[in-house]
């Protein structure tokens, strides 16, 4: 491979040839292939907008020659274009606080601005420090690119959870006349419809979603400018204000300086406080998983109280078998969430002093949890929510052999005689209501009357008894 030699503060180092990066982004391939892993394009962009609109407002103050500030911001829209994106190399565990991460964007962004002002590539016209990196420090960009990275990552995700909510509030809508037998413990229970079963998570989900919209506050407030930290060293008043303006243009978004700069260069709670919203929808997203697979199971030996769309064989020795994939799927993404989760809180806690030099694992975790949440809701209510179709001869017949009818029928027999009849229902296979009518503990319209489907599943006592 050809190759280049530069040299940095440690001495020289070969560079290869065709690299935007240079010597520190080098060392960095070379000391840290532990994963394998590129950092998320969402990530590089936030640091890429974080370049740009600091050689903008470091023009505006005076302090960077307008030549070099112009070629470093159209470095970095050319670099935002996609066009440099395997230049981005440095593993998501590096150094800490993310030092790596910064010089190769400030190394890519250094070189290309020499190639377009005419230069010769690793030149040094364009110094990655001491002008991409003007007015800032790792320890103050890299908390301000998770913060932009999940707020870019959290706008494709909300809409894919508003997706999810309102399929699951269409089939509580389609299935909201079925009546079947609920389940507590697993064992039979009171009467509910299924469509209330679907508005119910749909109700869920969309209480998920405004603790995830409850996170963006933190997230919009800014510590750019804070430096080494918090203290804004080397870095002018108002640079900071122009700096925070510039991102907001940037981005479209409203975001702001931060009132504390210490407090907001070493505290991760606002990406504590995102990734317990994102261990949330995950906690969520396996309980309807798990109620799926169950109320789908069978469908000759389990419940079969709904059917899932098929979208592939479920078995390399079993024929005609279907599985429920995508409700596996979102369980398994379920999984990987709490543990980026947990991964999120060990760091967050791990920092000292006036630094947290955890954070390149929280931004991977957290990006992480971002994507397959994204990706995995979407496949979820594409190919199976929208397809489910009701078995409703099935939960009619449930509830009609369930031991939970004697629930209904407590108010007008009393507690006792319906306990009686539960143990005669159980112990002769015979349904509640076929019993009741033998016994003559009620009529044929009075039980009519008392089993109407709506007023029994409302508030209040079936058959208007008082």
């Amino acid at each position: 491979m050809a190759v280049r030699i530069e040299r940095d503060t440690l001495g020289t180092m070969e560079v290869p040839a065709d690299a935007l990066y240079g010597p520190q982004t080098a060392r960095a391939v070379a000391n840290f292939p532990i994963s394998g892993l590129k950092p998320f394009p969402c990530f590089v962009r936030a640091t890429l907008r974080i370049k740009k609109c600091a050689a903008l407002a470091n023009m505006a103050t005076g302090r960077l020659d307008g030549q070099i500030g112009n070629a470093i911001v159209a470095a970095a829209e050319e670099a935002l274009s996609g066009v440099h994106d395997g230049q981005f190399v440095v593993d998501p565990f590096q150094a800490g606080a993310g030092t790596s991460h910064n010089m190769n964007v400030n190394e890519v962004l250094a070189n290309r601005s020499d190639e377009l002002l005419g230069e010769g590539r690793g030149s040094g016209r364009v110094n990655a420090n001491d002008h991409v990196n003007m007015a800032q420090s790792t320890n103050d960009v890299i908390p301000t690119a998770i913060r932009l990275a999940a707020l870019e990552q959290m706008d494709l995700l909300a809409p894919e959870l508003g997706r999810l909510r309102d399929a699951l509030a269409r089939k509580g809508e389609e299935f909201d006349g079925i009546l079947k037998s609920g389940r507590t413990h697993l064992q039979d229970a009171v009467p509910i419809r299924l469509g209330q079963e679907f508005a119910a998570y749909a109700a869920a989900v969309a209480r998920a979603i405004r603790g995830l919209d409850s996170c963006r506050g933190d997230l919009c407030e800014l510590g750019i400018g804070g430096t080494a930290v918090g203290t804004g060293l080397n870095a002018e008043e108002r640079y900071i204000d122009l700096v925070v303006a510039e991102l907001g243009r940037e981005t479209g978004r409203e975001l702001v300086r931060a009132k504390d700069l210490v407090e907001t260069t070493f505290n991760m709670d606002p990406f504590v406080a995102l990734s317990g919203a994102l261990r949330r929808v995950a906690v969520l997203l396996v309980k309807l998983s798990g109620d799926l697979r169950l109320l789908a199971s069978g469908p000759r030996t389990g419940l079969d109280e709904i059917t899932l769309p098929a979208v592939q064989p479920g078995s390399s020795i079993m024929p005609g078998k279907v599985n429920p994939v995508m409700a596996e799927m979102i369980s398994m993404v379920g999984f990987q969430v709490m543990g980026c989760d947990a991964t999120v809180v060990l760091a967050a806690q791990a920092g000292q002093l006036q630094l947290n030099v955890m954070m390149p694992v929280i931004a991977f975790n957290l990006l992480f949890s971002l994507e397959i949440l994204s990706n995995g809701v979407e496949r979820l209510t594409t190919l199976s929510i929208d397809g489910i179709s009701a078995n409703e001869a099935r939960c009619r017949r449930y509830l009609d052999e369930s031991l939970g009818m004697a629930t209904i029928f407590a108010p007008y027999l009393g507690y006792a005689a319906a306990a009686e009849v539960a143990k005669e229902s159980a112990k002769s296979g015979r349904s509640i209501r076929e019993i009741i009518l033998e016994q003559g503990h009620l009529s044929e319209e009075e039980v009519e009357a008392i089993l109407n489907p709506y007023p029994l599943t409302s508030p209040g006592v079936p058959g208007g008894k008082r």
